[in-house]
């Protein structure tokens, strides 16, 4: 019982470095260093270490191509014209340039992933609110973080977490769809009037009508047909119910492809833009909770809330789904999602609980800013435009934002649940 308490703290404070960072060190730095203490402490065989590298090849896959996707629209500054077409189109207005550029937010990360709509339109968006003389670029910057969390489990594709979550489970395409289509319409619609309620003071006022749209180049147009095509075949995909991870990562590298040899650039600066050290992270990451399931932490949960979940679906449901979504911001969401994604198979749960803890483990993060690495991107891509937004204002706006989606999203799930008991 020793080891598994040591493999649970060393566990534990690998996870709070990734969160909290210390002397601004790198967050893979912190999983990685976890990974290597738990094999050299033996409490993690070789061939363990391998099979938890391993158990994420879809993940890194559909990661890496989603990034290749992204840096590829990003240099060819497919996001920044989008945004100036949303800017101009605002007519003046701060509160209709707010809503189109939640629409667009929306659209990215329905289709690209939360990741992309931190990394790539936070900055973006920046620039649009500069262009646009805004009272005020917060609004506009906020969104980026909270629709990345509030539209990420729309689609499979969504989000990273759903793939680590449902892992060789996924649901095909069309019963997603039944099962989240009206909880992310939900927490979409709900995130939009919260964030907006609070930000009201800050949507008054005017914006310029003279707002310059860029020139989309050729290689803004290869990288949106990409995108076009990526979604298309990933739809397809996940509609027959096939891994995600080949098909995004091949999609991304023939996007790539194309658009290096159609503007004939090189392709370094594509390459060094991608956040290759998130492979590393996530990698890190699995293996830590491969040491977690040997240790029995999956038996222990499995035995402890197997039987009260299935006794009673619905409040467990609510519970769940609240537990996680309030765990994330401890814990972060990819990790917690990986002993989640565990933990819900070994369990046999009804779907509504599974449903309640994805949607827990997708919109929880809006609480604070360490709940999911999108959000944690999204810091970073603000610290590069010179920009910040403390933690604690962070917190505060999530006690309000993140409550007033998670609760009908999971409303609907439990009244889905008893439309079709199982």
């Amino acid at each position: 019982m020793s080891s598994n308490v040591a493999v649970w703290l060393l566990s534990a404070a690998a996870v709070a470095g990734v969160i909290v960072r210390p002397f601004r060190m790198p967050e893979w730095l912190f999983a990685v260093a976890g990974a290597a203490a738990l094999f050299f402490a033996g409490f993690l065989p070789l061939a363990e270490v391998g099979r938890g590298v391993a158990s994420g090849t879809d993940v890194y896959l559909f990661l890496a191509g989603m990034m290749l996707l992204a840096e590829a629209a990003r240099l060819e500054g497919l996001f920044d014209y989008l945004a100036a077409i949303a800017a101009r189109r605002a007519r003046g207005s701060p509160r209709r340039l707010f809503a189109l550029v939640y629409l667009v937010g929306t659209v990215v990360t329905v289709f690209l992933s939360n990741d992309a709509t931190a990394v790539v339109l936070t900055p973006a968006v920046a620039a649009v609110a500069r262009a646009a003389k805004a009272p005020s670029a917060v609004p506009y910057l906020l969104v980026c973080a909270f629709i990345a969390n509030a539209a990420s489990f729309v689609l499979p594709i969504s989000n990273p977490a759903n793939l680590v979550l449902f892992g060789e489970a996924m649901p095909p395409l069309g019963e997603w769809l039944m099962r989240f289509g009206v909880p992310s319409i939900l927490s979409i619609a709900a995130t939009y009037w919260a964030l907006r309620w609070t930000q009201r003071r800050e949507l008054e006022g005017s914006t310029s009508l003279d707002v310059e749209v860029p020139e989309l180049t050729r290689g803004g147009r290869i990288a949106a047909f990409g995108i076009a095509a990526t979604t298309v075949v990933l739809l397809a995909a996940s509609a027959l119910g096939s891994d995600l991870g080949w098909p995004t990562a091949i999609a991304g590298v023939l996007t790539a492809l194309a658009v290096v040899i159609g503007e004939r650039l090189s392709p370094w600066p594509m390459l060094k833009g991608v956040s290759w050290t998130t492979l590393v992270l996530v990698a890190g990451l699995f293996v830590i909770v491969r040491a977690l399931e040997l240790s029995g932490l999956e038996s222990a949960m499995t035995a402890a809330f197997e039987g009260p979940l299935n006794a009673r679906p619905s409040l467990g449901a609510l519970l769940a789904g609240a537990a996680t979504a309030v765990g994330t911001n401890l814990t972060n969401n990819l990790p917690l999602g990986l002993v989640a994604g565990s933990f819900t198979t070994a369990a046999h749960l009804p779907p509504q609980v599974v449903d309640a803890i994805l949607i827990g483990v997708d919109l929880g993060p809006n609480l604070s800013v360490t709940g999911s690495l999108a959000t944690i991107l999204w810091l970073a891509a603000l610290k590069r435009e010179g920009l910040s937004f403390g933690a604690w204002r962070f917190l505060r706006l999530g006690l309000v934002v993140m409550p007033a989606a998670l609760l009908p999203a999971l409303a609907a799930v439990l009244f889905q649940g008893w439309l079709s008991p199982s």
